[in-house]
Parts: C-alpha cells; structure tokens; sequence
C-alpha cells in the first residue's frame, strides 16, 4: 500500500514517531493500520487514542447540523439571539453562518494565536471571546478561526440542547455510532485508565522529536475544547465520516447543504491561498490530494492530522502522524498520502497527475 508506505517513511526519516490511517470505500474497509509508536517504547495501534485538534470541528459542525435539522436554530440567525453576551464590541452582526465559513472576523477572539492558555473553564474561554473586538465586517474577508469560532458553536449547542457541550457530543454523535473511545473532554480518570492507549504527540521540526508533555495530561484532556480538543482512535472517528455518506447521523439533505459551498473563491487571510468551505467543513483541499472529487470535504488537525470523505466516490479516508514537522513538510505529507489513498483505492493510477490546487503559504 502507497499509503502504508509514505507513512512507515515518515517514521524513519523523522517526520513523525507513529501514524493511524483508516481508509475504506461503499463501508468496505481498504486500510485500517498503524506504524511506528504511539510515544517512546509503546506501540502505535489502531485502537491507540490520539488527539485531533482541529479534526474535533467537523464534530462540532454535526452537533450544530443536528440541531439545525431538529429546529433548535437557524444558520443564518445572528449569534446573540442565543449568546446575547456575545455581541459586545460591534459583535452583533455575526451569524452562525459567518462562524461556520471563518467569515466572522474573529479570528484572534480567544487569543490563541498569540500563545495565550486555554482555559480548564469554558466559562473563562467565552468571556475571553466575549471580550473581544470585531477585526473586520463579518462576510467581507475570510481567515481561519484557529478556536474561538468552534467554541462560541459549541456553545450554543448546549444551550439549545439543555446539555453541555462534551456529553452532548458523547450522547449524540460519538456512542449512536459505535465511536466509544472518543471524546472532547475526557474524564481524568478515563485518561488515567487508558494508559499505554494514550498516544502522545511530538514537535518534530528539530533533529529530535520533543514531547508535548503539556498536552499529554488528564487535567488538559478534560477540557472540552470544541475547536481542537478531541481524541480517540482515528478508525472511529471515520465512522462519523462514514455516517454522513451513507446514514446514520444527519439526513441526507442536511448533509447536502453542509457539504456544499458557502465559501468560494476567498483568500483565506490565515493559510494564504484560496480554500472554499461548506458549513464547518473544507471542501476539495490540497490536503484531499489530487485525486479527490469536487464533493470531498471534511478537515484537518494542527501539523498533524486529516479526515475526510469523498461522495462522489464513497470514499472515506482518514490518518494521524504523532509527530508535527512544521507547515510546508506536513501540508507535503497531507497531499502525499492522500493522493495515494485514490491510488491504493484503484481510482487513480500513479502516474495520472490529477488536479492542482493551491497550497497555503502561511499559518498554522
């Protein structure tokens, strides 16, 4: 497998410790493996539990979804009518729309960017948002939200559902559908019990992988991060992709207008090119490879991590590298390995160029 073996080389020359990767077609598993280790001296499994990062905003575009369908709120209402905190600082135009396309002008709102700590209370990471001012007209410019957009969603999630954030996403998404290592605020002492499952993930810019030994612990996975603080293995969190192409988790027209385009042709301000985005989902990015339909959409995690599906195809492909390698070796790692998804699939062969599409040249 191309796949297989893009990631086996990954690990010898450094670019990450360990990798999962799940790939399957019309529900028939192709690929469901995992190389290298899952932190110093433990082997990496496919039922290791690895972090997402901003994979967990796919989770929360279907938490918002399903209550979009239930009738608990409307995308284009404005976000104070169910936060009317939020609208402090000329805030008040913003929708859930803008939030879900990272048109909100809010890109800086939790201080993220700027290396500023997350909080263990969600109480103290939305007033950090609350508090923020508006950078530009919400719908005029589009810039990746790194967090603070998916926390004010998240939000409002639970105070349409009357349920909080983490066991909503438990409750709805992950248990329905099979995904029972998953999380996004896993209790300390399910992190504690895990043990040898608990994959770490390394810094691997340098000529030694450094551990993050800051994000590894049970206090930081409890906290609920609905922008980036998922974890599971990744086999289950295609489930969910899988859910969405062929049932189980949304309608099918639900999952129609998600996956449209209701971003096009923006630069986006934070990664430097061109991306088009459905509703909380990129759709046919760089990082989908070369061979990847128009339809394809799903989303990435920080230097590190990729789920997506294919409708056009059936195609659900998914992968986690333990190990962040800096932005260009790691976007050259995303577009790799899913190009040779399509071909291990038999839908490209390796010597067909496919479709170019545009790198960013900054961010994350």
């Amino acid at each position: 497998m191309l796949t297989r073996d893009l990631l086996e080389q990954g690990v010898v020359d450094g670019t990450h410790i360990g990798a999962q990767i799940y790939v399957s077609r019309g529900r028939e598993v192709l690929t469901d493996d995992a190389v290298g280790e899952a932190r110093p001296g433990v082997p990496m499994t496919t039922e290791s539990l690895m972090i997402w990062f901003s994979m967990t905003k796919a989770v929360t575009a279907v938490a918002v979804a399903q209550q979009w369908e239930r009738g608990n709120l409307s995308i284009d209402e404005r976000v104070v009518r169910y936060i009317p905190e939020f609208g402090a600082h000329g805030k008040d135009a913003i929708t859930l729309r803008h939030l879900l396309t990272h048109t909100a002008g809010i890109p800086n709102a939790d201080g993220i960017l700027q290396a500023k700590p997350w909080s263990e209370t969600n109480a103290e990471n939305l007033a950090r948002i609350y508090d923020a001012p508006l950078e530009y007209e919400p719908g005029t410019r589009a810039g990746y939200h790194p967090a603070g957009g998916m926390t004010v969603l998240g939000e409002i999630v639970a105070r349409v559902s009357a349920t909080p954030y983490a066991e909503y996403v438990r409750r709805e998404i992950f248990v329905p559908l099979g995904m029972d290592d998953c999380w996004v605020g896993m209790p300390e002492d399910r992190y504690v019990a895990y043990a040898d499952r608990i994959g770490h993930m390394h810094n691997t810019e340098g000529d030694e992988p450094v551990e993050l030994s800051w994000l590894e612990q049970s206090s930081v996975a409890a906290i609920p991060v609905p922008g980036g603080g998922g974890r599971g293995p990744i086999k289950q969190l295609a489930r969910m992709y899988e859910a969405l192409l062929f049932g189980g988790i949304l309608d099918p027209v639900t999952v129609a207008a998600v996956s449209a385009r209701h971003r096009t042709e923006m630069l986006d301000e934070t990664f430097g090119c061109v991306l088009d985005w459905g509703l909380g989902f990129a759709v046919d990015t760089f990082a989908m490879g070369r061979h990847c339909s128009r339809r394809a959409f799903g989303h990435g995690g920080h230097q590190s991590s990729l789920a997506f599906c294919d409708a056009e195809h059936g195609v659900v492909v998914a992968y986690v590298c333990n190990g962040m390698p800096g932005r260009e070796r790691h976007n050259a790692r995303l577009a790799a390995v899913s190009t040779a998804a399509y071909v291990d699939l038999g839908i490209a062969k390796p010597t067909e160029p496919g479709r170019a599409k545009p790198f960013p040249t900054q961010g994350l």
